[in-house]
């Protein structure tokens, strides 16, 4: 190989290396990510009302929840939003939705479809409102006495559903159009005593939807204090046990101690009382709202 030839040989490998240097420093564009699509979104504002036509809406004790309209292979509808405000405005995708509120008792469901705009919808509860109160002859009963429940009739069933076992009295409770049946009872009014007397009221009232239901029951009662003394007036003697009967003997409390109190219904009724392995017994009455003392005297002609 001549001088010459072998100059451009080494000239060619020299541009070949040059070349394969300059191809693996040239720098790799970066990958960048494509961004996700944006799914749309429509803001739905919901309000509820008790019947349909009334214009304001219900401001509080609301929960609201938002389901797929779609359910999955096993019949679920997933939840998509819920909240407790009194007017909710929820942002939600495209698609068709289920949307459920309740108000106390009463419920309601709609189904909506959301579509690019925001769209405002009201749901009607067909519901109204239950209140009820207590008297004692004419003075109202504090709240703390009396236990409240709210029965369903049912015409195929000869025993109501009891819906609402203890409905504080004078509050409002929602609850959907309808017949109920209500029973008061009367609590003991010893502090700290969860006794129920014997007085017990019974009422049937007709919820109209998009109104205030009020009822009051009165019951007609009275505390006695019992005491088992030697004579009319005297000291109460102390150890002593009480039972208080029907005329027909049916028992009604049980109590032990000097002078023990306690609320009755009106009507007639029998005290029993032992002492010293001896038995005394007195009748007397109740009239309603007339608080008194009941003296059983321990003599020794009284009925054994």
């Amino acid at each position: 190989m001549t001088k010459i030839q072998r100059g451009l040989h080494l000239a060619a490998v020299a541009l070949m290396l040059a070349a394969t240097g300059a191809r693996a420093q040239a720098p790799v564009p970066a990958v960048v990510p494509s961004a996700p699509a944006v799914e749309p979104h429509a803001l739905v504002s919901l309000s509820a009302v008790f019947a349909p036509g009334d214009k304001e809406p219900i401001r509080s004790a609301l929960n609201w929840r938002v389901f797929d309209a779609r359910a999955d292979a096993e019949g679920v509808h997933a939840l998509i939003a819920e909240s407790s405000d009194a007017t909710p405005s929820f942002s939600l995708p495209d698609g068709d939705y289920i949307v459920h509120v309740a108000c106390g008792l009463a419920g309601a469901t709609k189904q909506i479809t959301v579509f690019g705009a925001p769209i405002t919808e009201k749901v009607a509860m067909n519901a109204g409102a239950l209140k009820i109160s207590g008297l004692l002859g004419d003075a109202p009963i504090p709240p703390a006495r009396l236990n409240i429940q709210v029965f369903l009739p049912d015409r195929n069933d000869p025993e109501a559903k009891l819906i609402l076992p203890n409905l504080k009295a004078n509050e409002v409770e929602c609850v959907p159009e309808g017949a109920y049946h209500v029973v008061s009872k009367l609590m003991d009014g010893a502090p700290g005593s969860a006794t129920q007397t014997n007085s017990t009221i019974y009422g049937d009232l007709r919820v109209q939807a998009g109104k205030l239901t009020s009822g009051v029951l009165r019951h007609r009662a009275a505390t006695m204090t019992l005491k088992l003394v030697n004579a009319a007036g005297g000291e109460a003697l102390a150890n002593t046990s009480f039972s208080i009967l029907t005329p027909g003997g049916d028992v009604i409390r049980e109590m032990i101690g000097a002078f023990p109190s306690l609320v009755l219904a009106e009507g007639e009724y029998v005290a029993i009382a032992r002492h010293d392995n001896k038995t005394y017994q007195a009748t007397f009455k109740v009239i309603s709202n007339q608080d008194r003392d009941v003296d059983v005297l321990a003599q020794e002609h009284a009925q054994p």
